[in-house]
């Protein structure tokens, strides 16, 4: 395992900016430093005895009405712990101006207790925006938990996941609401607020399409027909420039936004008040980078938060890189969505249309292939355009191609032989770097660890498959018991949540719910069922 802080920043960062608590900073990164060796991986069978399973399981079902936000919870809904807010004022909350104002307004009315009117104001989406607050949405959705009090757009999809199998009501209506999004928002958005606009997240909306369309009792193509051009809009969205590095035909994260993230500096604040973005100005003054961020970091770092891998090493330090990287993650989701909508078409008798996307599908996977393959390493690597090179960071997303079925079955083969690059004893760790971020060692993520195991499933490789479900599950279960909840993230060398003191940037709190680990769990254990 690489272990140290993240390398200095390019000197097309600096500038210059006041001191702040540099020593103590390199004091929180030596500490996080300090990992844990990875061990043999533990089965964990005695944890995932039938009666342990269903109490985590009864927490599961319970959990999804507590995170369901309805538009009678519009009071609870607008309130966001990430932004300052003046006591006693009402929450803003904007619907878009390209729907029916006299039908939302009445609609909220109906929903609202009268008592909790006065805690929201509602208001037309404006051009420019003074003051932010909530975007309106008319079906229900599930939250992920704590500080995230809205729908996100990748979270949803592992949320999804979960309530086919609970609630698929609910399902139907978080898909009905990222249609919508689309209609009347622009996108699929990082998530229903105002300061999210100028971006969106991994591009899952076809995957989640599908899998309520599949869950159904009997084959009815409304859905599709209804979610097919939403599909296409996100599709092109990703698909041409400023996402489209045209130089070689693969797409990068952007955000059309400028300066720091609101959310970020509001937000992100450690023990001492400084946010995400001075310590990160303390860690690079104290190694010898910049003083100062720039509005090309800012903009690099806002594409970094679209990639929903915020923050890592892996694009570059605090994702001053993420500009010109073509990623493993978002590319192989293109894949898949041209996959799926050539699915769709079909399912529409649409057979031309079918046979052009998955036309596209094979490029983009010749491109992949021959530019996001290393076989010296036997992982997928994202690709630095701009010095013509794959960067060599191993990172989670090196299982993804295996689970949108991208990979050949030797490149397949090739990195079930290096598992044991990312395989600890409660799962698969994020990448082999010690950053002092969440998204890089020793941490490890639910949604790292489905992608891993049905991709290592999909091509036959059932066992490491179970063994990685088993060792993340058993973990879930040994941790529940412990402290009462599942929660977001997880250190997989130790097999616990205690991140305490692990975490130097970004927000270090762990948060309690939680969307997408209550629904990867679920479809862990369906997977070792099936098996």
């Amino acid at each position: 395992m690489t272990r140290g802080p993240l390398s200095p920043p390019s000197p097309r960062f600096a500038g210059r900016g006041r001191t702040v608590r540099a020593v103590s900073l390199v004091v929180v990164i030596a500490l996080a430093a300090c990992s844990a060796p990875a061990r043999a991986p533990d089965s964990g069978a005695d944890q995932l005895a039938p009666a342990r399973v269903a109490r985590m399981r009864a927490y599961i079902r319970d959990a999804w009405p507590r995170l369901t936000r309805t538009p009678a919870d519009l009071p609870v809904a607008a309130r966001d712990d990430k932004l300052p807010h003046a006591p006693g004022a009402p929450w803003p909350v904007y619907f878009p101006a390209s729907d029916d104002r006299a039908a939302i307004e009445a609609a909220v009315a109906r929903a609202v207790p009268p008592a909790r009117l006065g805690d929201i104001v509602l208001r037309p989406l404006p051009a420019a925006i003074t003051e932010h607050g909530l975007l309106y949405l008319p079906r229900p959705y599930v939250v992920p938990g704590g500080r995230f009090n809205e729908m996100y757009g990748w979270d949803s999809y592992f949320i999804v996941l979960g309530l086919v199998r609970d609630d698929r009501r609910l399902a139907a209506d978080m898909v009905a609401n990222f249609l919508y999004e689309v209609r009347h928002y622009g996108g699929v958005l990082n998530a229903n607020r105002t300061y999210y606009l100028t971006r969106s997240q991994p591009p899952l909306l076809s995957a989640m399409v599908l899998a309520l369309y599949r869950s159904g009792d009997q084959v009815d193509v409304t859905l599709l027909r209804e979610a097919r051009d939403a599909i296409v809009a996100t599709y092109e969205h990703w698909t041409a420039p400023p996402h489209l590095i045209p130089a070689v035909g693969l797409s990068r994260y952007f955000d059309h936004g400028d300066g720091p993230a609101p959310e970020v500096v509001a937000g992100e604040r450690d023990a001492h008040g400084d946010s995400h973005y001075e310590r990160v100005r303390a860690y690079f003054r104290a190694h010898g980078g910049p003083a100062e961020l720039t509005p090309q970091f800012y903009k690099a770092d806002r594409a970094m938060r679209e990639s929903g891998f915020d923050p890592t090493g892996r694009f570059g330090p605090f994702g001053a890189d993420t500009l010109g990287i073509a990623p493993v993650c978002l590319n192989t989701l293109l894949y898949r969505t041209e996959l799926d909508l050539a699915e769709i078409e079909a399912a529409l008798h649409h057979d031309a249309d079918a046979a052009r996307w998955r036309d596209r599908a094979r490029s983009r996977q010749a491109r992949v292939e021959a530019l996001l393959w290393d076989d010296a390493a036997g992982q997928y690597f994202d690709y630095d355009v701009e010095h013509g090179r794959r960067r060599p960071y191993p990172f989670a997303t090196t299982f993804w191609p295996l689970w949108a079925g991208l990979a050949s079955p030797a490149h397949a083969r090739a990195v079930r032989d290096h598992l044991a690059v990312f395989e600890r004893r409660g799962g698969v760790v994020t990448s082999t770097t010690v950053t002092g971020a969440q998204w890089d060692a020793p941490f490890g993520w639910a949604p790292l660890q489905l992608f891993a195991v049905d991709g290592l499933r999909r091509y036959g490789f059932r066992d490491d498959a179970d063994r990685i479900a088993r060792a993340f599950v058993s973990m879930l279960v040994a941790d529940f018991e412990r402290r009462g909840t599942l929660v977001e993230k997880y250190d997989v060398e130790r097999r616990t949540s205690d991140v305490a003191g692990r975490l130097a940037f970004g927000y270090t709190s762990n948060e309690v719910g939680f969307g997408w680990t209550n629904g990867v769990a679920l479809e862990l254990l369906a997977g070792l069922q099936r098996e």
